[in-house]
């Protein structure tokens, strides 16, 4: 069964073939030798997740024969791209999740992936199932051929991949019930419980929140050209908008407002823009701060210590903030376990390394400690480095 929606030009299809591009179901993977070992494709192989079993005072889920409900309002929902490239940090931001998570089966997932990936979006959803078998998730296929022609050239080539462009469009691949959503990178690890950013408030009419960084010189992410034109740069100055820089790998939406005030298509307006006359230099982020900048619900800091991964020319290591952590954000050009498995890496590196279910050819098999889900309390950056 195949669902077409289409919004300003661009199609999107969620498809449902049971049992694979669907809702995780229990089941049980097929083993070799290696009991609790998944693989999938060319030499990848994942360790099984320990089952996170919702505690005492969780919701009662709304059950549908196997499946949990997208609708039930009960439900924390989550959304992230999955794609080969980054379908390691996935996982583990999928593990820490869980892991950290009071009420880890009110969780559900919903995976954006591209139609044309390495790995098909069928094989990607059963990797999902196979190391997550108690999951609640959605795989929602991208068209990236429907965004391709408003991308333009970035700082570093892998910001102009289109899956980067999928969350503009939550709001039109989510199943209509679902009136809010976290969208996470897929460079993150959670230490805390993600309920307490999911309950967080968006005051007014405001449709996103995030951890704004007000002292960060904003000028920088446009261009010249932008500020010199008085109709480009009046988006902050005429609206009287005080604009801080804040990043777009973690947020809380309000999907509702963003349908209703077509949030996607003030998006694509700007990326038009950019293809005309080239008013910035990073990739999806520019036409974020344009339309949301000055009218975000600031988010503590704590939910983002981002730029882990160091900047996007060199990706050079980097300590982490002072003050309490909720999540670790690897956004730049270094990775942690492209770092890890250079035998280079850097230290907060081995913070993520924790929740990492990868099973190396070359070094034996990782299989994880089965502990305790409710070890969900954050910790300091001046405790870790």
């Amino acid at each position: 069964m195949v669902h077409f929606r289409l919004h300003a030009g661009v199609l999107f299809f969620t498809v449902v073939l049971f049992p694979l591009l669907c809702f995780g179901i229990r089941s049980i993977p097929s083993r070799g030798r290696n009991s609790g070992a998944v693989e999938v494709l060319n030499g990848f192989r994942f360790a099984e997740a320990p089952e996170y079993r919702n505690g005492r005072d969780c919701p009662v889920l709304r059950i549908n024969g196997r499946l949990v409900s997208p609708c039930d309002p009960s439900l924390v929902h989550i959304a992230m791209t999955l794609d080969f490239e980054y379908l390691r940090g996935s996982i583990a931001a999928v593990h820490s999740v869980l892991k950290h998570a009071t009420c880890p089966e009110s969780i559900f997932f919903h995976f954006i992936a591209a139609e044309f990936d390495p790995a098909s979006p069928r094989v990607l959803a059963q990797l999902v199932r196979s190391t997550f078998p108690s999951l609640n998730f959605k795989v929602h296929i991208f068209r990236e051929d429907a965004v391709i022609n408003l991308i333009s050239s970035s700082i570093r080539q892998a910001l102009e991949n289109p899956l980067n462009y999928a969350r503009n469009y939550l709001g039109d691949m989510l199943d209509l019930c679902v009136d809010r959503v976290i969208y996470l990178d897929s460079d993150v690890v959670v230490v805390d419980d993600i309920h307490k950013l999911w309950t967080a408030t968006l005051s007014g009419a405001r449709v996103i929140g995030a951890p704004e960084y007000c002292h960060t010189n904003f000028t920088k992410y446009f261009t010249d050209v932008f500020w010199s034109d008085p109709d480009m740069s009046g988006a902050f100055t005429s609206a009287r908008r005080k604009p801080c820089y804040f990043n777009t790998g973690v947020m809380v939406m309000d999907l509702v407002r963003w349908r209703e005030g077509n949030y996607s298509g003030r998006i694509e307006k700007w990326m038009e823009v950019q293809r005309k006359t080239r008013i910035y230099e990073l990739g999806s982020l520019p036409p974020f701060l344009l339309v949301f900048a000055g009218d975000v619900e600031a988010m503590d800091h704590r939910w983002n210590q981002h730029g882990l991964g160091g900047d996007n020319v060199r990706g050079t290591c980097r300590s982490l903030h002072p003050g309490p952590v909720s999540l670790l954000h690897w956004s730049g050009k270094g990775k942690p376990w492209v770092r890890l498995d250079a035998k280079k890496p850097c230290k907060v590196d081995h913070l993520w390394e924790p929740y990492d279910l990868y099973i190396s050819n070359n070094e034996g098999h990782y299989y994880p400690h089965n502990d305790n889900h409710h070890s969900s309390g954050f910790f300091t950056g001046s405790g870790y480095m």
